[in-house]
């Protein structure tokens, strides 16, 4: 044989006995089972590529709420369930805190930021976002009226098609991108303007590419994908491009800052900047500024534009439910304007956007997760390092806790007196330390934008047209293009 021959030989050689002695050595000490794993691919071949959650709901069936997967040489645990997961990520916290180093994630922020970065860096820049969030209105009544403004301006938008169908992507991602960008940035953008329409567009490919077959390819084998060609090269370049706008309006608002008048997220972090000069260890750079922005405007987007495409989709699937949404809001709020104080009078609507939420089941597989040190789970030992995924659509479609997990179902959150009940189960913004930083944000929206629209239009689809709920290949579980008619109400 050859030199290449042979030293191809011995790595093939290394690499399955690495999986063997290596999965044999953790059995030894009661790792989670799993299918048996194939040298260099792993579990790969029996892996849905395009929806990889259903594979691992499919396996929870016949090995149980705590298992394992490998994807080529990496073993992830994988956790079902309501009680599993919540074990782990609330009972569990900071065992289970972690962040691993997922390729197309790490060419994203490069550990930066605060959804995918690590140890210190993660909760000072976590901290600084929830109390940054807190101060410019988070779940207080000066960004109740900035996004009941916002919802004045969406109106008016949709009154401006009388009726006539038209497709609602681009206007409901411009409308909730604006409440971010104003938080983040200062301002706003009118729904025509080029950034928007670009920023938007760039976020939502990314979120779509993302979850494609080729970029999981490219997180289990990123020496041999990154020389070829797919999507992970879009994501990066589209992030670039992203990066470039985030940096000249960081520029131009360093240039007007003032310490004393600080009116948005980038300059209270460019006053921390400032103060944190004297310091050896550096947190607030430039680096981590960038990312911080990239993390907010893509989660700030993206989820929560997604579960009002759902809302409005299941609204004229389900004609039924929006009517008694409509009487519930003609009783409690009438012609006024929608207050975040009138949900608690209203819990058929509360119930009905708590079901758009868990049917929508926005990010089925979560984000993943790290074992922080070793630790004993479930009667599994589990060393630090593991990769672990907290399968979220497991607990959203829980059986246990849910009468029809298959089915949109409000009554899943209404007692037989139609009093609104919570359910532990509901878990849409995850849990634990690496939750949702923005959900009490995203709860707001949410309630202020579909009751207004609700309350100002009924919605039906264009004469003839098929209501899919098939969901979009990604990241995120997103409806497929569809189009509207908004038939005015008063």
């Amino acid at each position: 044989m050859d030199p290449i021959t042979i030293f191809l030989f011995v790595i093939l050689c290394i690499c399955f006995l690495h999986i063997y002695y290596g999965r044999s050595g953790s059995i030894n000490r009661k790792f989670p089972p799993g299918p048996k794993p194939l040298p260099l691919i792993g579990n790969m071949h029996i892996i849905n590529m395009k929806r990889p959650f259903k594979t691992m709901l499919e396996l929870s069936e016949k090995y149980g709420s705590v298992f394992t997967i490998q994807m080529g040489i990496e073993t992830m645990v994988v956790l079902c369930g309501y009680e599993t997961v919540k074990d782990a990520l609330v009972n569990h916290a900071d065992e289970f805190s972690g962040r691993p180093k997922v390729p197309i994630f790490e060419d994203m922020s490069q550990g930066h930021g605060v959804i995918f970065s690590r140890d210190d860096n993660w909760k000072i820049m976590r901290r600084f976002t929830l109390s940054t969030l807190r101060d410019f209105g988070m779940g207080k009544k000066i960004l109740e009226h900035k996004i009941n403004e916002e919802c004045d301006r969406l109106v008016e938008r949709f009154q401006l098609y009388k009726g006539k169908p038209f497709e609602n992507r681009m206007i409901l991602n411009a409308a909730i991108a604006n409440i971010i960008i104003s938080i983040v940035m200062g301002h706003r953008f009118d729904y025509e303007d080029p950034i928007i329409l670009r920023l938007t567009h760039l976020v939502n490919e990314n979120t779509r590419l993302v979850g494609q077959p080729m970029t999981l390819l490219y997180n289990t084998f990123p020496s041999l994908m990154r020389w070829l060609p797919g999507g992970h090269k879009t994501i990066v370049k589209n992030i670039n491009e992203i990066k470039d706008f985030v940096t000249k309006t960081c520029k131009s608002l360093k240039k007007q800052l003032d310490v004393n008048d600080q009116s948005n997220l980038i300059d209270t972090f460019l006053v921390k900047q400032q103060e944190e000069k004297s310091n050896h260890e550096l947190y607030f750079h430039n680096e981590n500024l960038q990312a911080l922005v990239l993390d907010l405007l893509g989660a700030g987007m993206e989820t929560t534009t997604t579960t009002l495409r759902w809302s409005l989709l299941l609204m004229m699937k389900y004609p039924e439910i929006q009517k008694n949404v409509q009487r519930e809001i003609e009783k409690v709020i009438g012609s006024s304007q929608p207050q975040t104080e009138h949900r608690k009078a209203m819990p058929y609507t509360d119930a009905v956007l708590h079901e758009i939420q868990r049917f929508g089941d926005i990010v089925p597989s979560n984000l993943p997760h790290i074992t922080t040190k070793d630790v004993t789970f479930r009667g599994y030992f589990l060393p630090k390092g593991t990769h672990i995924i907290p399968l979220l659509t497991s607990v959203l479609r829980d059986k246990k806790h849910f009468k029809k997990p298959e089915e949109f179902y409000p009554e899943h959150f209404l007692d037989p007196k139609g009093n609104f009940i919570k359910n532990d189960a509901f878990m849409p913004f995850s849990a634990g330390r690496r939750s949702c930083a923005g959900e009490n944000l995203a709860k707001m929206e949410l309630f202020l934008f579909f009751t207004r629209l609700l309350q100002k239009f009924t919605f039906q689809p264009p004469p003839g047209a098929d209501l899919d709920l098939t969901p979009e290949l990604g990241f995120t579980k997103s409806p497929k293009s569809y189009e509207i008619c908004a038939l005015p109400r008063n």
